[in-house]
């Protein structure tokens, strides 16, 4: 895969607490430099990343719910909101996974579909449903759960629980959701063949914080 066209697949990614501004800053630079689809921050900073990639085709990308999905339907929608306002245009939401695993799926459907709202066309929705979690019957649930509440993207993992994204889990959610919604392949991505490996499997999204890593070993 060229370089160009694997760069417009990843997310140049920067989740950890202790990111500091320069950190931020270096993540926005790096992007435009490689021209990534996005970079993807937690909420506090969505306006210096949208102020620093302003006039550039990166996207900002944040996270809602994070990293455990056990806000209340509420708070995500404030989240969502605050986030697009202050120029996020791609929400990674959590799900409830404790809701899931009661079988509770009108909660879950509801959560997913609030935020999917609240983006209300201004934002793409991707849900994360935390697979090192779940089983495989709970992977498909989820995945059709988010189909029906209008997400366009499902996502592997937020890369702070138990394991990341596996090739097994990529070719599943891309079975059940069809070509009609988005696959994002996150945690634990960290090599050139990790990640042609998940785009082979189905994933037309990578999140990674080793982004450049990755590029520099693709084809010119």
């Amino acid at each position: 895969m060229k370089k160009q066209e694997l760069a417009r697949m990843i997310d140049h990614t920067i989740l950890k607490p202790e990111a500091s501004i320069n950190d931020i800053k270096n993540l926005c630079r790096e992007a435009i430099e490689h021209n990534f689809i996005s970079v993807c921050v937690n909420p506090v900073n969505v306006g210096l990343a949208s102020e620093l990639l302003k006039g550039s085709k990166v996207k900002v990308c944040t996270v809602v719910g994070f990293p455990l999905g056990a806000s209340t339907i509420s708070s995500k929608v404030f989240e969502t909101e605050d986030a697009i306002g202050n120029g996020a245009s791609e929400i990674d939401m959590v799900i409830n996974v404790g809701r899931l695993k009661d079988k509770d799926y009108e909660f879950v459907k509801k959560d997913i579909n609030a935020v999917v709202e609240a983006c209300g066309g201004r934002a793409l929705t991707k849900v994360i449903i935390e697979t090192c979690l779940l089983s495989n019957e709970e992977k498909i649930t989820a995945c059709k759960i988010a189909k029906e509440a209008g997400a366009d993207f499902v996502k592997t993992s937020t890369g702070f629980s138990s394991g990341g994204a596996k090739v097994e889990d990529i070719k599943l959610m891309r079975e059940i959701v069809g070509m009609e919604m988005g696959v994002k392949a996150s945690g634990g991505v960290r090599t050139y063949e990790d990640a042609k490996k998940m785009i082979e499997a189905g994933a037309n999204r990578i999140g990674a914080s080793a982004s450049i890593d990755i590029i520099n070993c693709a084809g010119e």
